[in-house]
Protein backbone atom coordinates (compact mmCIF):
# COMPACT_ATOMS: atom_id res chain seq x y z
CA UNK A 1 0.00 0.00 0.00
CA UNK A 2 1.54 3.82 -1.20
CA UNK A 3 2.00 6.03 1.33
CA UNK A 4 -0.97 8.29 -0.15
CA UNK A 5 -3.36 5.52 0.28
CA UNK A 6 -1.46 4.65 3.83
CA UNK A 7 -2.55 8.73 4.81
CA UNK A 8 -5.78 8.24 3.70
CA UNK A 9 -6.51 5.08 5.81
CA UNK A 10 -5.35 7.10 9.08
CA UNK A 11 -7.33 10.25 8.37
CA UNK A 12 -10.73 7.58 7.75
CA UNK A 13 -9.75 5.87 10.98
CA UNK A 14 -9.17 8.71 12.77
CA UNK A 15 -12.68 10.39 11.17
CA UNK A 16 -14.41 7.41 12.58
CA UNK A 17 -13.03 8.32 16.32
CA UNK A 18 -15.36 11.91 15.68
CA UNK A 19 -18.03 9.95 13.66
CA UNK A 20 -18.73 8.06 16.88
CA UNK A 21 -18.62 11.14 18.95
CA UNK A 22 -21.26 13.16 17.15
CA UNK A 23 -23.75 9.69 16.45
CA UNK A 24 -23.63 9.14 20.20
CA UNK A 25 -24.05 12.64 21.00
CA UNK A 26 -26.76 12.35 18.36
CA UNK A 27 -28.25 10.09 19.85
CA UNK A 28 -28.04 11.43 23.48
CA UNK A 29 -30.17 14.38 21.83
CA UNK A 30 -32.30 12.10 20.40
CA UNK A 31 -33.21 10.45 23.98
CA UNK A 32 -33.38 14.21 25.34
CA UNK A 33 -36.40 15.12 22.72
CA UNK A 34 -38.21 12.12 23.14
CA UNK A 35 -37.94 12.42 27.17
CA UNK A 36 -38.78 16.24 26.94
CA UNK A 37 -42.01 14.99 24.88
CA UNK A 38 -43.33 12.48 26.51
CA UNK A 39 -42.37 12.46 30.02
CA UNK A 40 -42.72 14.96 32.25
CA UNK A 41 -41.70 16.08 36.26
CA UNK A 42 -38.40 14.93 38.51
CA UNK A 43 -37.99 11.56 35.90
CA UNK A 44 -37.72 13.66 32.97
CA UNK A 45 -34.99 16.18 34.48
CA UNK A 46 -32.64 13.04 35.88
CA UNK A 47 -32.62 11.43 32.37
CA UNK A 48 -31.63 14.74 30.85
CA UNK A 49 -29.13 15.45 33.75
CA UNK A 50 -27.56 11.67 33.05
CA UNK A 51 -27.55 12.87 29.67
CA UNK A 52 -25.72 15.69 29.74
CA UNK A 53 -23.16 14.37 31.93
CA UNK A 54 -22.37 11.61 29.41
CA UNK A 55 -21.99 13.92 26.81
CA UNK A 56 -19.22 15.75 29.27
CA UNK A 57 -16.22 12.82 27.99
CA UNK A 58 -17.35 12.63 24.54
CA UNK A 59 -17.15 16.48 23.58
CA UNK A 60 -13.96 16.73 25.60
CA UNK A 61 -12.49 13.77 23.32
CA UNK A 62 -13.89 15.55 20.17
CA UNK A 63 -11.86 18.95 21.14
CA UNK A 64 -8.73 17.20 22.29
CA UNK A 65 -6.67 20.20 20.61
CA UNK A 66 -3.58 18.86 20.97
CA UNK A 67 -1.62 15.48 20.52
CA UNK A 68 0.38 14.50 23.60
CA UNK A 69 3.42 13.76 23.05
CA UNK A 70 5.30 10.73 24.75
CA UNK A 71 9.19 11.68 26.81
CA UNK A 72 11.93 10.86 24.21
CA UNK A 73 14.13 8.79 25.20
CA UNK A 74 16.99 10.36 27.58
CA UNK A 75 20.84 10.27 25.74
CA UNK A 76 22.91 12.23 24.08
CA UNK A 77 22.89 14.25 21.17
CA UNK A 78 26.36 14.17 18.96
CA UNK A 79 26.93 16.77 16.35
CA UNK A 80 29.08 15.77 13.24
CA UNK A 81 32.34 17.27 14.32
CA UNK A 82 31.89 15.25 17.46
CA UNK A 83 31.37 12.17 15.78
CA UNK A 84 32.08 12.42 11.98
CA UNK A 85 32.29 8.91 10.72
CA UNK A 86 29.07 8.11 12.10
CA UNK A 87 27.32 10.77 10.57
CA UNK A 88 28.98 10.12 7.26
CA UNK A 89 27.47 6.59 7.88
CA UNK A 90 24.28 7.16 8.82
CA UNK A 91 24.40 9.99 5.41
CA UNK A 92 25.87 6.99 2.85
CA UNK A 93 23.18 4.89 4.12
CA UNK A 94 20.25 7.31 3.76
CA UNK A 95 21.23 8.35 0.46
CA UNK A 96 21.68 4.35 -0.30
CA UNK A 97 18.10 3.96 0.69
CA UNK A 98 16.92 7.11 -1.09
CA UNK A 99 15.90 9.70 1.82
CA UNK A 100 16.90 12.75 3.39
CA UNK A 101 19.28 11.90 6.44
CA UNK A 102 18.19 12.52 10.06
CA UNK A 103 18.81 15.81 11.28
CA UNK A 104 19.65 14.60 14.93
CA UNK A 105 21.66 11.80 16.36
CA UNK A 106 20.91 11.24 19.85
CA UNK A 107 22.84 8.03 21.46
CA UNK A 108 20.90 6.62 24.29
CA UNK A 109 21.10 3.31 26.89
CA UNK A 110 18.76 0.65 25.11
CA UNK A 111 19.30 -2.65 23.14
CA UNK A 112 17.91 -0.45 19.85
CA UNK A 113 17.48 2.38 17.36
CA UNK A 114 14.65 4.09 16.42
CA UNK A 115 13.46 6.98 13.98
CA UNK A 116 11.34 10.43 14.93
CA UNK A 117 10.05 13.25 12.74
CA UNK A 118 8.73 16.50 14.04
CA UNK A 119 6.07 16.47 11.10
CA UNK A 120 3.62 19.06 11.59
CA UNK A 121 0.03 19.30 9.98
CA UNK A 122 -0.94 15.73 11.39
CA UNK A 123 1.75 14.68 9.00
CA UNK A 124 1.26 15.99 6.10
CA UNK A 125 4.32 18.47 6.52
CA UNK A 126 7.75 17.58 7.18
CA UNK A 127 9.75 18.32 10.21
CA UNK A 128 13.00 18.03 12.21
CA UNK A 129 14.26 14.00 11.71
CA UNK A 130 15.94 11.96 14.60
CA UNK A 131 18.04 9.03 15.12
CA UNK A 132 17.89 7.26 18.24
CA UNK A 133 20.87 5.11 18.54
CA UNK A 134 21.80 3.06 21.20
CA UNK A 135 25.10 2.25 22.86
CA UNK A 136 24.19 -0.89 24.19
CA UNK A 137 22.86 -2.05 20.15
CA UNK A 138 26.42 -0.68 19.36
CA UNK A 139 28.50 -2.84 21.95
CA UNK A 140 26.77 -5.89 20.52
CA UNK A 141 26.71 -5.71 16.59
CA UNK A 142 29.69 -5.56 14.12
CA UNK A 143 29.55 -2.65 11.41
CA UNK A 144 27.80 -4.65 8.49
CA UNK A 145 25.36 -5.36 11.10
CA UNK A 146 24.66 -2.23 12.44
CA UNK A 147 23.96 -1.04 9.12
CA UNK A 148 21.75 -3.75 8.33
CA UNK A 149 19.64 -2.07 11.42
CA UNK A 150 20.39 1.59 10.10
CA UNK A 151 19.12 1.06 6.73
CA UNK A 152 15.52 -0.35 8.27
CA UNK A 153 14.90 2.43 10.41
CA UNK A 154 16.56 4.88 7.30
CA UNK A 155 13.54 2.94 5.32
CA UNK A 156 10.87 3.69 8.09
CA UNK A 157 12.05 7.64 6.52
CA UNK A 158 11.77 6.56 2.77
CA UNK A 159 8.20 4.81 3.40
CA UNK A 160 6.71 8.04 5.22
CA UNK A 161 6.14 6.00 8.44
CA UNK A 162 7.46 8.54 10.66
CA UNK A 163 4.73 11.45 8.70
CA UNK A 164 1.91 8.89 9.84
CA UNK A 165 2.42 8.60 13.12
CA UNK A 166 1.29 12.03 14.12
CA UNK A 167 -2.30 10.99 12.69
CA UNK A 168 -2.23 7.36 14.12
CA UNK A 169 -0.81 9.00 17.43
CA UNK A 170 -3.47 11.64 17.66
CA UNK A 171 -6.76 8.57 17.24
CA UNK A 172 -5.44 6.26 19.75
CA UNK A 173 -4.51 9.63 22.35
CA UNK A 174 -8.14 10.59 21.50
CA UNK A 175 -9.56 6.91 22.16
CA UNK A 176 -7.56 6.46 25.44
CA UNK A 177 -8.75 9.90 26.80
CA UNK A 178 -12.25 9.41 26.55
CA UNK A 179 -12.42 6.12 27.62
CA UNK A 180 -10.11 6.71 30.49
CA UNK A 181 -13.26 9.76 31.13
CA UNK A 182 -15.82 7.49 31.12
CA UNK A 183 -14.08 4.88 33.49
CA UNK A 184 -13.38 8.11 35.90
CA UNK A 185 -16.58 9.20 36.21
CA UNK A 186 -17.77 5.69 36.70
CA UNK A 187 -15.08 4.93 39.52
CA UNK A 188 -15.73 8.26 41.00
CA UNK A 189 -19.78 6.87 41.24
CA UNK A 190 -18.88 3.94 42.78
CA UNK A 191 -16.59 5.73 45.47
CA UNK A 192 -19.03 8.24 46.06
CA UNK A 193 -22.11 5.10 46.86
CA UNK A 194 -20.01 3.05 48.91
CA UNK A 195 -19.00 6.09 51.26
CA UNK A 196 -23.02 6.50 51.47
CA UNK A 197 -23.05 2.98 52.35
CA UNK A 198 -20.43 3.06 54.76
CA UNK A 199 -21.72 6.11 56.51
CA UNK A 200 -25.24 4.71 56.94
CA UNK A 201 -23.87 1.05 58.72
CA UNK A 202 -21.74 3.21 60.86
CA UNK A 203 -24.54 5.22 62.02
CA UNK A 204 -26.72 2.02 62.57
CA UNK A 205 -23.79 0.05 64.18
CA UNK A 206 -23.76 3.31 66.35
CA UNK A 207 -27.61 2.53 66.93
CA UNK A 208 -26.71 -0.50 68.18
CA UNK A 209 -28.70 -2.35 64.73
CA UNK A 210 -26.84 -4.27 62.27
CA UNK A 211 -24.85 -3.37 59.30
CA UNK A 212 -26.23 -4.11 56.20
CA UNK A 213 -22.90 -4.17 54.71
CA UNK A 214 -21.56 -2.37 50.94
CA UNK A 215 -22.85 -3.06 47.49
CA UNK A 216 -22.26 -0.72 44.73
CA UNK A 217 -23.16 -3.49 41.75
CA UNK A 218 -24.65 -1.37 39.05
CA UNK A 219 -22.87 1.70 40.10
CA UNK A 220 -21.72 3.64 37.00
CA UNK A 221 -22.77 1.02 34.56
CA UNK A 222 -24.01 3.55 32.07
CA UNK A 223 -20.46 5.40 32.04
CA UNK A 224 -18.55 1.56 31.64
CA UNK A 225 -21.31 1.13 28.96
CA UNK A 226 -20.50 4.08 27.15
CA UNK A 227 -16.52 3.22 27.93
CA UNK A 228 -16.77 -0.57 25.53
CA UNK A 229 -18.68 1.35 23.04
CA UNK A 230 -15.44 3.18 22.54
CA UNK A 231 -13.30 0.44 23.46
CA UNK A 232 -14.70 -1.63 20.27
CA UNK A 233 -13.74 0.97 18.05
CA UNK A 234 -10.23 1.38 19.89
CA UNK A 235 -9.89 -2.24 19.14
CA UNK A 236 -10.78 -2.20 15.45
CA UNK A 237 -8.18 0.54 15.60
CA UNK A 238 -5.73 -0.79 17.04
CA UNK A 239 -5.70 -3.75 14.80
CA UNK A 240 -6.27 -1.68 11.70
CA UNK A 241 -2.91 0.24 12.50
CA UNK A 242 -1.08 -2.68 13.95
CA UNK A 243 -1.47 -4.50 10.63
CA UNK A 244 -0.68 -1.63 9.04
CA UNK A 245 2.85 -1.29 10.89
CA UNK A 246 3.86 -4.71 11.09
CA UNK A 247 3.81 -4.29 6.45
CA UNK A 248 5.68 -1.15 7.20
CA UNK A 249 8.31 -3.43 9.12
CA UNK A 250 8.79 -5.84 6.57
CA UNK A 251 8.95 -3.35 4.42
CA UNK A 252 11.92 -1.45 5.93
CA UNK A 253 13.39 -4.82 6.45
CA UNK A 254 13.86 -5.34 2.50
CA UNK A 255 15.64 -1.89 3.01
CA UNK A 256 18.13 -3.51 5.53
CA UNK A 257 18.64 -5.64 3.01
CA UNK A 258 19.48 -3.60 0.12
CA UNK A 259 22.01 -1.78 1.69
CA UNK A 260 23.70 -4.54 4.09
CA UNK A 261 22.97 -8.11 2.53
CA UNK A 262 20.70 -10.70 3.00
CA UNK A 263 22.72 -12.26 5.68
CA UNK A 264 23.97 -8.97 7.54
CA UNK A 265 20.73 -8.10 7.88
CA UNK A 266 19.11 -11.43 9.63
CA UNK A 267 22.09 -11.99 11.84
CA UNK A 268 21.56 -8.47 13.03
CA UNK A 269 18.11 -9.44 13.96
CA UNK A 270 19.08 -12.79 15.14
CA UNK A 271 22.17 -10.87 17.51
CA UNK A 272 19.37 -8.45 18.64
CA UNK A 273 17.41 -10.80 19.96
CA UNK A 274 20.25 -12.55 22.16
CA UNK A 275 21.37 -8.84 23.16
CA UNK A 276 18.07 -8.11 24.24
CA UNK A 277 17.99 -10.53 27.18
CA UNK A 278 22.13 -10.40 27.61
CA UNK A 279 21.58 -6.60 28.40
CA UNK A 280 18.78 -7.27 30.67
CA UNK A 281 20.65 -9.74 32.53
CA UNK A 282 23.72 -7.27 32.76
CA UNK A 283 22.14 -5.04 34.17
CA UNK A 284 20.74 -6.49 37.02
CA UNK A 285 23.35 -9.28 37.53
CA UNK A 286 26.18 -6.88 36.84
CA UNK A 287 26.22 -3.24 36.28
CA UNK A 288 24.06 -2.65 39.22
CA UNK A 289 24.98 -5.42 41.46
CA UNK A 290 26.64 -2.92 43.74
CA UNK A 291 23.96 -0.63 44.35
CA UNK A 292 22.97 -2.03 47.14
CA UNK A 293 26.46 -1.72 48.85
CA UNK A 294 26.88 2.07 47.37
CA UNK A 295 28.69 1.34 44.58
CA UNK A 296 29.07 1.56 40.72
CA UNK A 297 31.65 0.38 38.38
CA UNK A 298 34.32 2.89 37.00
CA UNK A 299 32.74 5.64 34.83
CA UNK A 300 31.90 4.16 31.35
CA UNK A 301 31.71 0.79 32.74
CA UNK A 302 27.52 0.78 33.42
CA UNK A 303 27.06 -0.17 29.86
CA UNK A 304 30.53 -0.70 28.67
CA UNK A 305 30.88 -3.54 30.57
CA UNK A 306 28.41 -5.76 28.53
CA UNK A 307 31.15 -6.49 25.99
CA UNK A 308 32.89 -8.24 28.77
CA UNK A 309 29.60 -10.31 29.43
CA UNK A 310 29.12 -11.47 26.01
CA UNK A 311 32.87 -12.30 25.12
CA UNK A 312 32.09 -14.32 28.04
CA UNK A 313 28.87 -16.02 27.61
CA UNK A 314 28.94 -16.09 23.71
CA UNK A 315 28.22 -19.63 23.50
CA UNK A 316 25.59 -19.74 25.96
CA UNK A 317 23.73 -16.66 23.57
CA UNK A 318 23.74 -18.90 20.56
CA UNK A 319 20.67 -20.55 21.60
CA UNK A 320 18.67 -16.90 21.81
CA UNK A 321 20.24 -16.30 18.05
CA UNK A 322 18.72 -19.40 17.04
CA UNK A 323 15.67 -19.82 18.71
CA UNK A 324 13.21 -16.81 17.72
CA UNK A 325 10.07 -16.17 18.41
CA UNK A 326 7.18 -17.35 16.47
CA UNK A 327 4.38 -15.09 18.02
CA UNK A 328 3.86 -11.64 18.16
CA UNK A 329 3.85 -9.76 21.45
CA UNK A 330 0.18 -8.55 21.45
CA UNK A 331 -2.12 -8.72 18.31
CA UNK A 332 -1.29 -5.03 18.82
CA UNK A 333 2.40 -5.33 18.26
CA UNK A 334 3.38 -3.18 15.15
CA UNK A 335 6.26 -5.74 14.78
CA UNK A 336 5.98 -8.83 13.24
CA UNK A 337 7.28 -11.99 14.66
CA UNK A 338 11.17 -11.66 14.28
CA UNK A 339 10.90 -15.44 13.15
CA UNK A 340 8.92 -14.64 10.30
CA UNK A 341 10.49 -11.93 9.65
CA UNK A 342 14.31 -13.72 9.77
CA UNK A 343 12.39 -16.64 7.68
CA UNK A 344 11.45 -13.74 5.04
CA UNK A 345 14.80 -12.00 4.72
CA UNK A 346 17.18 -16.02 4.75
CA UNK A 347 14.54 -16.75 1.96
CA UNK A 348 15.87 -14.09 -0.50
CA UNK A 349 18.30 -15.09 -2.70
CA UNK A 350 21.83 -15.31 -2.28
CA UNK A 351 23.36 -11.96 -2.88
CA UNK A 352 26.63 -12.87 -2.11
CA UNK A 353 27.47 -10.72 0.55
CA UNK A 354 27.74 -13.46 3.17
CA UNK A 355 30.60 -13.36 5.44
CA UNK A 356 31.96 -10.27 5.16
CA UNK A 357 34.57 -8.59 7.08
CA UNK A 358 33.25 -5.94 9.54
CA UNK A 359 35.11 -4.26 12.51
CA UNK A 360 33.03 -3.69 15.88
CA UNK A 361 30.49 -0.74 15.89
CA UNK A 362 31.76 0.62 18.37
CA UNK A 363 34.78 1.29 16.10
CA UNK A 364 32.46 4.28 13.92
CA UNK A 365 32.31 6.52 17.29
CA UNK A 366 35.21 8.65 18.09
CA UNK A 367 35.65 7.82 21.36
CA UNK A 368 33.45 4.65 22.71
CA UNK A 369 35.04 4.66 26.35
CA UNK A 370 33.90 8.80 26.29
CA UNK A 371 30.45 8.19 24.77
CA UNK A 372 29.47 5.58 27.30
CA UNK A 373 30.73 7.54 30.19
CA UNK A 374 28.77 10.69 28.84
CA UNK A 375 25.18 8.98 28.54
CA UNK A 376 26.09 7.98 32.12
CA UNK A 377 25.86 11.27 32.77
CA UNK A 378 22.44 11.56 31.33
CA UNK A 379 20.35 8.52 31.96
CA UNK A 380 21.98 7.55 35.75
CA UNK A 381 19.65 9.13 38.84
CA UNK A 382 21.80 12.06 40.60
CA UNK A 383 21.75 9.14 44.13
CA UNK A 384 23.74 6.66 41.18
CA UNK A 385 25.93 9.07 40.25
CA UNK A 386 27.01 9.64 43.39
CA UNK A 387 27.42 6.42 44.46
CA UNK A 388 31.43 5.24 45.15
CA UNK A 389 33.25 4.26 41.70
CA UNK A 390 35.30 1.26 41.89
CA UNK A 391 36.88 -1.63 39.75
CA UNK A 392 34.70 -4.77 38.96
CA UNK A 393 36.66 -6.97 41.16
CA UNK A 394 36.46 -4.73 44.31
CA UNK A 395 32.80 -4.05 43.57
CA UNK A 396 31.61 -7.63 43.25
CA UNK A 397 34.22 -8.50 46.46
CA UNK A 398 32.48 -5.61 48.29
CA UNK A 399 29.24 -5.95 47.19
CA UNK A 400 29.11 -9.96 48.09
CA UNK A 401 30.56 -9.58 51.06
CA UNK A 402 28.15 -6.95 52.40
CA UNK A 403 24.91 -8.85 51.26
CA UNK A 404 26.21 -12.15 52.81
CA UNK A 405 26.85 -10.02 55.92
CA UNK A 406 23.23 -8.56 55.79
CA UNK A 407 22.03 -11.75 55.50
CA UNK A 408 23.68 -13.64 58.64
CA UNK A 409 22.07 -10.95 60.39
CA UNK A 410 18.97 -13.01 60.86
CA UNK A 411 20.98 -15.95 61.85
CA UNK A 412 22.85 -14.30 64.28
CA UNK A 413 19.62 -13.16 66.12
CA UNK A 414 18.65 -17.08 65.59
CA UNK A 415 21.69 -17.87 67.89
CA UNK A 416 21.71 -15.13 70.22
CA UNK A 417 18.05 -16.14 70.84
CA UNK A 418 19.85 -19.60 72.14
CA UNK A 419 22.12 -18.33 74.31
CA UNK A 420 24.54 -19.40 71.26
CA UNK A 421 26.11 -16.30 69.45
CA UNK A 422 25.88 -14.22 67.54
CA UNK A 423 30.19 -15.25 66.40
CA UNK A 424 31.26 -18.54 65.06
CA UNK A 425 33.21 -18.69 68.05
CA UNK A 426 30.64 -18.33 70.67
CA UNK A 427 28.44 -20.40 68.20
CA UNK A 428 30.89 -23.40 68.05
CA UNK A 429 31.25 -22.94 72.58
CA UNK A 430 27.56 -23.41 72.84
CA UNK A 431 27.48 -26.29 70.60
CA UNK A 432 30.37 -27.73 72.81
CA UNK A 433 28.54 -27.21 75.92
CA UNK A 434 25.16 -28.15 74.09
CA UNK A 435 24.89 -30.02 70.86
CA UNK A 436 21.16 -29.88 71.30
CA UNK A 437 20.95 -26.08 70.63
CA UNK A 438 21.67 -27.04 67.32
CA UNK A 439 18.03 -28.30 66.69
CA UNK A 440 16.71 -25.92 68.73
CA UNK A 441 17.94 -23.35 66.30
CA UNK A 442 16.85 -24.93 63.99
CA UNK A 443 13.47 -24.26 64.86
CA UNK A 444 14.15 -20.81 64.50
CA UNK A 445 14.07 -21.20 61.13
CA UNK A 446 11.54 -21.22 58.13
CA UNK A 447 10.48 -25.13 57.72
CA UNK A 448 8.40 -26.72 54.96
CA UNK A 449 5.35 -28.59 56.20
CA UNK A 450 6.80 -31.96 56.03
CA UNK A 451 10.06 -30.50 57.95
CA UNK A 452 7.41 -29.16 60.68
CA UNK A 453 5.82 -32.47 61.23
CA UNK A 454 8.64 -34.46 61.96
CA UNK A 455 9.64 -35.37 65.08
CA UNK A 456 12.83 -37.78 66.52
CA UNK A 457 15.35 -38.54 64.61
CA UNK A 458 13.82 -37.52 61.51
CA UNK A 459 13.05 -33.78 62.21
CA UNK A 460 17.38 -34.00 62.66
CA UNK A 461 17.58 -35.07 59.56
CA UNK A 462 15.41 -32.28 57.91
CA UNK A 463 17.38 -29.97 60.78
CA UNK A 464 20.88 -30.67 59.65
CA UNK A 465 21.35 -28.98 56.70
CA UNK A 466 19.65 -26.12 57.60
CA UNK A 467 22.83 -25.70 60.88
CA UNK A 468 24.92 -26.25 58.63
CA UNK A 469 23.75 -23.39 55.70
CA UNK A 470 23.43 -21.20 58.46
CA UNK A 471 27.36 -22.35 59.62
CA UNK A 472 28.63 -21.92 56.45
CA UNK A 473 27.49 -18.69 56.16
CA UNK A 474 28.83 -17.65 59.15
CA UNK A 475 32.12 -19.12 58.17
CA UNK A 476 32.05 -16.77 54.99
CA UNK A 477 31.39 -13.93 57.11
CA UNK A 478 34.42 -15.12 58.93
CA UNK A 479 36.89 -15.25 56.37
CA UNK A 480 36.15 -12.44 54.06
CA UNK A 481 36.08 -9.92 57.23
CA UNK A 482 39.07 -11.12 58.19
CA UNK A 483 40.45 -11.31 54.60
CA UNK A 484 41.20 -15.01 54.37
CA UNK A 485 38.61 -15.48 50.96
CA UNK A 486 37.44 -13.42 48.22
CA UNK A 487 34.62 -12.96 46.26
CA UNK A 488 35.78 -13.50 42.47
CA UNK A 489 34.39 -11.86 39.48
CA UNK A 490 32.73 -14.33 36.49
CA UNK A 491 31.79 -12.98 33.67
CA UNK A 492 30.54 -16.25 32.27
CA UNK A 493 29.75 -17.46 35.68
CA UNK A 494 28.33 -16.45 39.32
CA UNK A 495 30.63 -14.92 41.57
CA UNK A 496 32.50 -17.25 43.48
CA UNK A 497 34.15 -17.31 46.94
CA UNK A 498 38.12 -17.67 46.07
CA UNK A 499 39.77 -19.96 49.32
CA UNK A 500 43.03 -19.08 51.27
CA UNK A 501 44.54 -22.24 49.64
CA UNK A 502 44.23 -25.41 47.20
CA UNK A 503 42.40 -27.90 49.32
CA UNK A 504 40.46 -25.40 51.46
CA UNK A 505 37.34 -26.01 50.05
CA UNK A 506 37.19 -29.89 50.65
CA UNK A 507 38.45 -29.11 54.09
CA UNK A 508 35.82 -26.91 55.18
CA UNK A 509 33.27 -29.75 53.75
CA UNK A 510 34.34 -32.13 55.99
CA UNK A 511 34.78 -29.81 59.44
CA UNK A 512 31.16 -28.61 58.52
CA UNK A 513 29.89 -32.08 58.76
CA UNK A 514 31.37 -32.46 61.63
CA UNK A 515 30.14 -29.94 63.56
CA UNK A 516 26.44 -30.85 62.55
CA UNK A 517 26.84 -34.62 63.09
CA UNK A 518 25.07 -36.68 65.58
CA UNK A 519 28.32 -36.37 68.15
CA UNK A 520 29.85 -32.69 66.59
CA UNK A 521 33.13 -32.06 66.66
CA UNK A 522 33.60 -28.56 66.75
CA UNK A 523 37.86 -28.67 66.31
CA UNK A 524 38.24 -28.70 62.57
CA UNK A 525 36.18 -26.00 61.99
CA UNK A 526 38.10 -24.09 65.21
CA UNK A 527 41.37 -24.77 63.18
CA UNK A 528 40.60 -24.07 59.74
CA UNK A 529 38.54 -21.06 60.06
CA UNK A 530 39.45 -19.45 63.68
CA UNK A 531 42.88 -20.27 63.95
CA UNK A 532 45.50 -17.47 63.36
Amino acid sequence: MGASLRAVRALVLLAGFYLLGVFLLAALVGVDFAVVTWLHGPVAFKIIIVSVVLAVPIVRGLFMLRTPKGEPPAGIPVTEAQEPLLWRTVREIAQQVGTRAPDEIVLIDEVNAAVAEDARMLGLRPGTRRLYLGLPLMTGLDEMQLRAVLAHEMGHYANFDTRLTPLIARGRAQLIRTIGHFHERADNKVAKERARQEKRDEKRVAKGKGAKGVDTSGQGATYRAMAKIYMAYGNFYMRATRTAGRRQELAADLASVRVAGRDSAASALREINALDSAHDFYMSSYATLGVGAGLLPRPGEVFGGLRKLLDARSEDLDDLRRDLSTEPASPYDSHPPLAERVARIEALPDDGRGGQAARPALELLSDAGAALAALEQVVLTPEALALKRVDWEDLVHQSMTQYVGQGAEEIREAFAAEGAGPGLPALLDAIDADPAVRWRIADRFPKSEEAAAATGRTAREFARPAVRRALNQLVTVELTGRGAARWQLSWSDSAALSYPADGFEEELRLALDAAVADLPDTEPLRKLVLAP
